[in-house]
Protein backbone atom coordinates (compact mmCIF):
# COMPACT_ATOMS: atom_id res chain seq x y z
CA UNK A 1 0.00 0.00 0.00
CA UNK A 2 0.96 3.30 -1.01
CA UNK A 3 0.30 5.36 2.09
CA UNK A 4 1.62 8.78 1.00
CA UNK A 5 -0.88 8.62 -1.67
CA UNK A 6 -4.05 6.16 -1.15
CA UNK A 7 -4.39 6.46 2.94
CA UNK A 8 -6.33 9.80 3.33
CA UNK A 9 -8.40 9.17 0.96
CA UNK A 10 -9.36 6.00 1.86
CA UNK A 11 -9.55 7.26 5.40
CA UNK A 12 -12.67 9.66 4.52
CA UNK A 13 -14.09 7.55 2.41
CA UNK A 14 -14.49 5.21 5.94
CA UNK A 15 -15.42 8.15 7.94
CA UNK A 16 -18.25 8.25 10.25
CA UNK A 17 -19.05 12.10 11.86
CA UNK A 18 -21.39 10.70 14.51
CA UNK A 19 -19.17 8.24 15.43
CA UNK A 20 -15.97 10.93 15.53
CA UNK A 21 -18.28 12.86 17.87
CA UNK A 22 -19.54 9.98 20.26
CA UNK A 23 -15.60 8.60 20.15
CA UNK A 24 -13.93 11.78 20.59
CA UNK A 25 -16.04 12.60 24.11
CA UNK A 26 -14.61 9.25 25.33
CA UNK A 27 -11.37 10.05 24.60
CA UNK A 28 -10.49 12.90 26.23
CA UNK A 29 -6.93 14.62 24.85
CA UNK A 30 -7.12 12.80 21.69
CA UNK A 31 -5.81 14.35 18.28
CA UNK A 32 -9.04 15.66 15.66
CA UNK A 33 -11.26 12.46 14.57
CA UNK A 34 -12.39 11.24 11.64
CA UNK A 35 -14.58 8.19 12.41
CA UNK A 36 -13.42 5.42 11.41
CA UNK A 37 -14.00 2.03 13.12
CA UNK A 38 -11.12 0.09 14.59
CA UNK A 39 -11.75 -3.04 12.68
CA UNK A 40 -11.09 -1.20 9.47
CA UNK A 41 -8.33 0.38 10.67
CA UNK A 42 -6.66 -3.00 12.30
CA UNK A 43 -6.76 -4.12 8.20
CA UNK A 44 -5.57 -1.10 6.66
CA UNK A 45 -2.26 -1.54 9.75
CA UNK A 46 -2.17 -4.45 8.07
CA UNK A 47 -1.41 -3.71 4.88
CA UNK A 48 0.94 -1.28 5.77
CA UNK A 49 2.58 -3.50 8.02
CA UNK A 50 3.40 -5.29 4.34
CA UNK A 51 4.88 -2.76 2.94
CA UNK A 52 7.20 0.18 3.72
CA UNK A 53 6.23 0.01 7.36
CA UNK A 54 9.67 2.08 8.28
CA UNK A 55 8.85 4.73 5.94
CA UNK A 56 5.14 5.14 7.38
CA UNK A 57 6.24 5.09 11.27
CA UNK A 58 8.76 7.74 10.68
CA UNK A 59 6.86 9.90 8.19
CA UNK A 60 3.11 9.35 8.67
CA UNK A 61 1.15 12.43 9.84
CA UNK A 62 -0.49 12.98 12.97
CA UNK A 63 -2.74 15.15 12.25
CA UNK A 64 -5.32 12.85 13.46
CA UNK A 65 -6.35 10.09 16.14
CA UNK A 66 -6.74 7.56 13.09
CA UNK A 67 -3.30 7.96 11.59
CA UNK A 68 -1.52 7.39 15.20
CA UNK A 69 -4.13 4.16 15.75
CA UNK A 70 -3.02 2.95 12.78
CA UNK A 71 0.75 3.70 13.94
CA UNK A 72 0.12 1.62 17.38
CA UNK A 73 -1.26 -1.01 15.63
CA UNK A 74 1.90 -1.60 12.87
CA UNK A 75 4.27 -1.82 15.23
CA UNK A 76 2.12 -4.80 16.22
CA UNK A 77 1.70 -6.30 12.91
CA UNK A 78 5.19 -5.68 11.46
CA UNK A 79 7.49 -8.79 10.57
CA UNK A 80 11.08 -7.72 11.68
CA UNK A 81 13.89 -8.74 14.49
CA UNK A 82 13.08 -7.57 18.04
CA UNK A 83 15.44 -4.79 18.43
CA UNK A 84 14.19 -2.98 15.19
CA UNK A 85 10.66 -3.02 16.36
CA UNK A 86 11.76 -1.86 19.72
CA UNK A 87 14.11 0.77 18.06
CA UNK A 88 10.73 1.95 15.98
CA UNK A 89 8.78 1.33 19.65
CA UNK A 90 10.95 3.56 21.15
CA UNK A 91 10.11 6.37 18.99
CA UNK A 92 6.43 6.04 19.17
CA UNK A 93 5.74 5.56 22.50
CA UNK A 94 6.82 9.18 23.57
CA UNK A 95 4.06 10.32 21.38
CA UNK A 96 1.20 8.71 23.38
CA UNK A 97 -1.08 11.32 24.58
CA UNK A 98 -4.49 9.51 24.84
CA UNK A 99 -5.70 6.30 26.47
CA UNK A 100 -6.77 5.01 23.30
CA UNK A 101 -3.63 4.99 21.37
CA UNK A 102 -1.54 3.46 24.27
CA UNK A 103 -3.77 0.76 24.89
CA UNK A 104 -4.23 -0.14 21.18
CA UNK A 105 -0.80 -0.13 21.10
CA UNK A 106 -0.31 -2.41 24.20
CA UNK A 107 -2.63 -5.10 23.52
CA UNK A 108 -1.81 -5.63 20.07
CA UNK A 109 2.39 -5.69 20.88
CA UNK A 110 2.00 -9.81 20.47
CA UNK A 111 5.95 -9.87 19.61
CA UNK A 112 6.00 -9.25 23.64
CA UNK A 113 5.06 -12.85 24.00
CA UNK A 114 8.18 -14.04 21.59
CA UNK A 115 10.36 -12.74 23.30
CA UNK A 116 9.15 -11.99 27.06
CA UNK A 117 12.71 -11.43 28.55
CA UNK A 118 13.70 -8.83 26.20
CA UNK A 119 10.47 -6.79 26.14
CA UNK A 120 10.19 -6.99 29.60
CA UNK A 121 13.94 -5.50 30.03
CA UNK A 122 12.77 -3.11 27.39
CA UNK A 123 9.73 -2.27 29.17
CA UNK A 124 10.96 -1.68 32.44
CA UNK A 125 12.64 1.58 31.14
CA UNK A 126 9.26 3.47 30.63
CA UNK A 127 8.36 1.64 34.36
CA UNK A 128 10.72 3.79 35.56
CA UNK A 129 9.84 7.28 33.97
CA UNK A 130 7.71 9.97 35.92
CA UNK A 131 5.54 10.61 32.92
CA UNK A 132 1.81 9.75 32.63
CA UNK A 133 1.35 7.52 29.53
CA UNK A 134 4.73 5.96 29.84
CA UNK A 135 3.64 4.44 33.11
CA UNK A 136 0.69 3.41 31.31
CA UNK A 137 2.13 1.61 28.80
CA UNK A 138 4.33 -0.61 31.21
CA UNK A 139 0.93 -1.22 33.03
CA UNK A 140 -1.29 -2.30 29.92
CA UNK A 141 1.43 -4.26 28.25
CA UNK A 142 2.17 -6.34 30.84
CA UNK A 143 -1.43 -6.88 31.42
CA UNK A 144 -2.07 -7.73 27.89
CA UNK A 145 0.97 -9.98 27.59
CA UNK A 146 2.86 -11.08 30.79
CA UNK A 147 -0.31 -12.40 32.98
CA UNK A 148 1.21 -16.13 32.96
CA UNK A 149 2.96 -18.01 35.47
CA UNK A 150 6.34 -17.39 35.05
CA UNK A 151 5.73 -13.61 35.34
CA UNK A 152 2.40 -12.94 37.44
CA UNK A 153 5.34 -12.42 40.60
CA UNK A 154 7.15 -9.59 38.80
CA UNK A 155 4.28 -7.97 36.99
CA UNK A 156 2.48 -7.64 40.49
CA UNK A 157 6.01 -5.91 41.82
CA UNK A 158 5.81 -3.38 39.02
CA UNK A 159 2.56 -2.20 39.55
CA UNK A 160 4.11 -1.13 43.12
CA UNK A 161 6.69 0.93 40.91
CA UNK A 162 4.24 3.22 38.50
CA UNK A 163 3.25 5.98 41.00
CA UNK A 164 2.91 9.05 38.61
CA UNK A 165 -0.22 10.50 39.73
CA UNK A 166 -1.73 10.85 36.72
CA UNK A 167 -5.19 9.35 36.17
CA UNK A 168 -4.11 7.50 33.59
CA UNK A 169 -1.64 5.80 35.19
CA UNK A 170 -3.58 5.14 37.85
CA UNK A 171 -6.50 3.83 35.88
CA UNK A 172 -4.03 1.39 34.19
CA UNK A 173 -2.30 -0.04 37.38
CA UNK A 174 -6.10 -0.48 38.72
CA UNK A 175 -7.16 -2.33 35.39
CA UNK A 176 -3.84 -4.50 35.16
CA UNK A 177 -3.97 -5.31 39.24
CA UNK A 178 -7.93 -6.30 38.65
CA UNK A 179 -7.05 -8.19 35.78
CA UNK A 180 -4.38 -10.41 37.55
CA UNK A 181 -7.18 -11.04 40.26
CA UNK A 182 -9.09 -12.92 37.95
CA UNK A 183 -6.53 -14.47 36.45
CA UNK A 184 -4.26 -15.85 39.37
CA UNK A 185 -6.49 -14.61 42.75
CA UNK A 186 -4.12 -16.34 44.83
CA UNK A 187 -0.58 -14.25 44.02
CA UNK A 188 -2.94 -11.11 43.52
CA UNK A 189 -4.57 -11.74 47.28
CA UNK A 190 -1.11 -12.32 48.95
CA UNK A 191 0.10 -8.76 46.87
CA UNK A 192 -2.99 -6.73 48.19
CA UNK A 193 -2.62 -7.65 51.92
CA UNK A 194 0.91 -5.71 51.50
CA UNK A 195 1.39 -3.62 48.57
CA UNK A 196 2.14 0.11 48.18
CA UNK A 197 -0.86 1.17 45.96
CA UNK A 198 -1.93 4.45 46.28
CA UNK A 199 -5.07 4.32 47.94
CA UNK A 200 -7.20 5.68 44.77
CA UNK A 201 -5.45 3.37 42.99
CA UNK A 202 -5.68 0.04 45.16
CA UNK A 203 -9.58 1.12 45.96
CA UNK A 204 -9.88 0.72 42.36
CA UNK A 205 -8.73 -2.03 41.51
CA UNK A 206 -11.23 -3.76 44.27
CA UNK A 207 -13.92 -1.67 42.29
CA UNK A 208 -12.62 -3.32 39.33
CA UNK A 209 -12.05 -6.86 41.13
CA UNK A 210 -16.18 -6.57 42.11
CA UNK A 211 -16.95 -5.44 38.41
CA UNK A 212 -15.92 -8.90 37.17
CA UNK A 213 -17.76 -11.70 36.32
CA UNK A 214 -14.34 -13.55 36.64
CA UNK A 215 -13.97 -12.96 40.27
CA UNK A 216 -15.66 -15.27 43.19
CA UNK A 217 -18.77 -13.42 45.11
CA UNK A 218 -17.04 -14.52 48.17
CA UNK A 219 -14.03 -13.01 47.33
CA UNK A 220 -15.74 -9.66 46.00
CA UNK A 221 -17.22 -9.22 49.63
CA UNK A 222 -13.86 -10.06 51.22
CA UNK A 223 -12.77 -6.82 49.33
CA UNK A 224 -15.31 -4.65 49.60
CA UNK A 225 -14.71 -4.53 53.01
CA UNK A 226 -10.78 -3.87 52.59
CA UNK A 227 -11.22 -1.01 50.78
CA UNK A 228 -9.20 1.86 52.52
CA UNK A 229 -10.71 4.85 53.97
Amino acid sequence: MDWRTELEPRLRTLANDKLADFSSGLNPGCKPMLGVRLPELRKIAKEIAKSDYKDFLMHGPDTYFEYETLKAYVLGYAKDDIETILSYADCFVPTIKDWSVNDSFCQNFTIARKYPERVYEWLMDYAKKEEEFSQRVAAVLLMSHFLVPEYIGKVLSVMDMLQYDGYYTKMGVAWCVATAYAKFPKETATYLEDNKLQDWTYNKAIQKMCESYRVAEEDKTYWKARKRK
